[in-house]
């Protein structure tokens, strides 16, 4: 049996700031999915996947870097912004085993970590976040120096100041799903198939500014749009992040008319990047490849969109935490809805046993095969923690939140069985202390397990939580 027929090419879609719960197929009947829906039907569908949380405001960055490297927040290199070279990237590993690895779209972990991931690449994004209209890019360059800087305008009817952007290239009136998915069916059409490829395309899109071809907004009424039951004018206390970018993206109070704006830009965004993974897929299958090739679709975090009063990410509610995760291919069960609790970093060793490789010796990640194979008892609880100023816990029905800000600590306990939106905190009420005790012991065990505490923020948080009171 040959190399190639042994192991399976994979086809990763990643998007940008899409929260669970934006798929047709899984319970948004609003929301116009029909490729992701096909994924799922054809694959299994993790509903209950999540980010570990952020040590900055630009939580993209170590979500990329988790999901990349398999390991853990509290272990990566500073905020994700560089990879060193003992974190082993998927990209890397799957290279060395004899795959042509292929990068289009947004990379934001560092030039040089993109270099070893990529043998092939085009229309690469180094950035966080860009006008989706006119997209700052990258041709793929074989030196992997990736040096070229594109003087920009900051500001031309206020100021003469430039910026200058990496980039070799700057595509005017394209939108950057269409260029993306560009290039990635140009890398169809044009492989060999002599080896097995490693396809990742990370799209902008939804993340802001929501601009999309006209026909797409046009789809989604403001006015039809449902609003979230856990809608606020304004979060109910500081917690920490309330003057982030994010947050300032919407007038106080949030109104419904405002949030049903956002929403349906929102999805237009998704149905628009839908459509584009529609068109990489029929370019798989006319290259004869999909029966052989694992699909990976998932999004590197949520989004509040007037949720508990809140626009953006920073924070460690389920709006934010909680992303689609759905894996197809061979191997993998198909029409199957799975509840394991899992991380994106568990990707990385889920795909190497897939196709037959050992995961390298710095992931920290679990495999997810196992849960696939319905193993009940895959992680009984979750951990996320974001900055110096929140932590979180939950297991199967309750949710425990931490917040020291300002001196001040602040406890939320969710039942997310009796109340799945978070609406209601029971932290104040004396019948659930014994769940708050259990929660915390929980949440210090996974603390001591991960290192968090040997971290900066790690150590200025819990040194804050132990100066100050909460609930019993």
């Amino acid at each position: 049996m040959s190399e190639r027929s042994r192991r399976p090419n994979i086809l990763f879609f990643f998007t940008d700031d899409q929260r669970f719960g934006t798929i047709h197929a899984l319970g948004n009947a609003q929301i116009h999915t029909p490729t992701m829906d096909a994924l799922v039907e054809r694959g299994t569908a993790f509903s209950h996947a999540h980010i570990m949380g952020g040590t900055c405001d630009a939580v993209c960055m170590p979500s990329r870097a988790m999901l990349m490297t398999g390991r853990t927040l509290f272990h990566l290199d500073g905020q994700g912004q560089r990879i060193p070279t003992e974190h082993v990237l998927l990209g890397e590993h799957l290279r060395r085993a004899g795959y042509a690895t292929f990068g289009t779209g947004k990379w934001h972990n560092g030039s040089d970590a993109y270099a070893r991931a990529f043998s092939h690449g085009d229309e690469i994004f180094f950035g966080g976040m860009e006008d989706h209209w006119n997209v700052p890019a990258c041709h793929f360059d074989p030196t992997g120096r990736y040096e070229t800087r594109t003087p920009v305008s900051v500001d031309p009817w206020r100021t003469n100041a430039l910026t200058y952007k990496q980039c070799d290239h700057i595509t005017a009136d394209k939108h950057s799903s269409e260029l993306f998915a560009d290039a990635a069916i140009a890398f169809l059409r044009e492989h060999d198939g002599a080896s097995p490829f490693f396809m990742y395309l990370s799209f902008m899109a939804p993340h802001d500014p929501r601009t999309m071809p006209r026909e797409y907004l046009e789809m989604y009424d403001p006015a039809a749009i449902d609003l979230p039951p856990n809608l606020l004018p304004e979060h109910p206390f500081d917690n920490g992040e309330l003057r982030v970018r994010d947050e300032l993206l919407e007038a106080w109070p949030r109104t419904p008319e405002a949030i049903r704006r956002h929403i349906a830009e929102y999805y237009a965004m998704i149905t628009h990047a839908d459509a584009q993974m529609a068109r990489v897929m029929a370019a798989l299958d006319e290259a004869g490849e999909a029966e052989n090739t694992i699909i990976i679709f998932a999004g590197d975090n949520g989004l509040a969109l007037g949720q508990h009063g809140l626009m953006g990410k920073q924070n460690l509610y389920d709006h934010s935490l909680r992303v689609p995760l759905v894996v197809s291919g061979p191997g993998v069960p198909a029409g199957r809805t799975n509840d394991a609790f899992c991380y994106l970093s568990d990707i990385y060793p889920t795909l190497c046993e897939l196709v037959g490789l050992p995961a390298p010796a710095s992931v920290e990640g679990r495999s997810l095969v196992p849960a696939m194979r319905g193993d009940d008892a895959f992680r009984e609880t979750l951990y996320g923690a974001y900055k110096d100023i929140q932590r979180m816990v939950r297991d199967r029905r309750y949710k425990l939140i931490e917040y020291v800000v300002g001196g001040r600590r602040t406890t939320q306990l969710f039942d997310t069985a009796a109340d799945p939106w978070e609406m209601r905190s029971l932290a104040e009420d004396a019948a659930n202390a014994g769940d708050i005790h259990r929660l915390r012991l929980a949440m210090t065990e996974w603390r001591d397990a991960l290192g968090d505490a040997e971290t900066e923020l790690g150590r200025a948080f819990w040194q804050g939580y132990e100066e100050t009171e909460g609930p019993a």
